[in-house]
């Protein structure tokens, strides 16, 4: 895990250059070089090794999905969205670049990952490339993470037009489950796996999704700001739907030890110490509260 979070670090790091008109890339650059997890890139990179591919095929698209990934954290992070002032631990993009450079520098690693996924991936054939692109622009657009966003700042003011629970699970499948599916779908078709394989991992990304949210919610509710590198509490206090909200801590915690559970048991079928140590690491942290 750690060996292939030092890779993505290191092609991330290559692929963004700082150019003319030097501000935006420096603000792009920025909020990408934070230290994270990078579960996303990993996952994509981990799915395409255990069906059979050389992963160095899947940088590219790996960290266009990480770019996507910090693009929504900065858009995240404005004023007239969640209005937070840190992100991993550092001032928010706005808070270091102005609030109009990080609106751009969303933007401008939006549109910047689909190119560098047709630029840089040089092994793969122009079908696979055209599959990738197209889950790349289903998942980024109103099919995916802005529908999870719009429903996410409705439902804080109270704009219910499904139930909460169908709400919360629509959130959360758009706004965190789908960069999931985003990663182990584009690493399957990378393999050229086939259709049912893909699916296979579809299911497995849309229960880790849900899971990762209702970890992140429980550790919104329990964690320090300096375990997360966020403002915590922010979600309570703002009324929020979340997972803690609307079905209490407990009954969360077993949702996500099933979600947990579920996964393991489609993993299980393949030799990945990668997908079980990241399962490891959210049950242990949540089993430990």
């Amino acid at each position: 895990m750690k060996q292939l979070i030092e890779q993505v670090n290191k092609h991330l790091d290559e692929y963004m250059q700082i150019v003319y008109p030097e501000d935006i890339f420096k603000a792009m650059k920025y909020t990408l070089m934070l230290p994270g997890k990078r579960l996303r890139p990993v996952m994509c990179l981990e799915t395409a090794r255990i069906l059979g591919a050389d992963i160095e095929k899947a940088f590219p698209t790996a960290c266009a999905i990480e770019m996507l990934h910090v693009q929504s954290l900065i858009h995240d992070d404005l004023p007239c969205m969640d209005n937070d002032d840190f992100r991993r631990g550092k001032p928010s993009n706005h808070k270091v670049f102005g609030e109009a450079n990080a609106v751009l520098a969303g933007d401008a690693l939006l549109t910047f990952a689909p190119q560098l996924i047709i630029e840089q991936s040089k092994s793969l054939t122009s079908e696979q490339i055209v599959k990738i692109i197209h889950e790349y622009t289903k998942f980024a657009g109103a099919y995916g993470l802005i529908a999870g966003q719009v429903v996410d700042i409705e439902s804080e003011g109270g704009k219910l037009i499904k139930s909460p629970e169908d709400t919360l699970d629509f959130i959360h499948m758009n706004k965190t489950a789908v960069l999931f599916r985003l990663a182990l779908r584009t690493g399957a078709i990378i393999a050229n796996a086939s259709e049912e394989i893909i699916e296979k991992f579809d299911i497995f990304a849309k229960k880790f999704g849900l899971a990762f949210q209702i970890y992140d919610d429980i550790m919104d509710e329990i964690s320090s700001f300096e375990e997360l590198g966020k403002t915590i509490g922010k979600d309570k206090n703002s009324g929020k739907l979340t997972y803690v909200s609307l079905y209490g801590l407990e009954n969360a915690k077993q949702k996500f030890k099933n979600l947990i559970q579920e996964c393991y048991d489609i993993i299980d079928n393949y030799d990945s110490k990668i997908f079980k140590e990241i399962l490891d690491k959210l049950n242990n942290r949540i089993g430990s509260v």
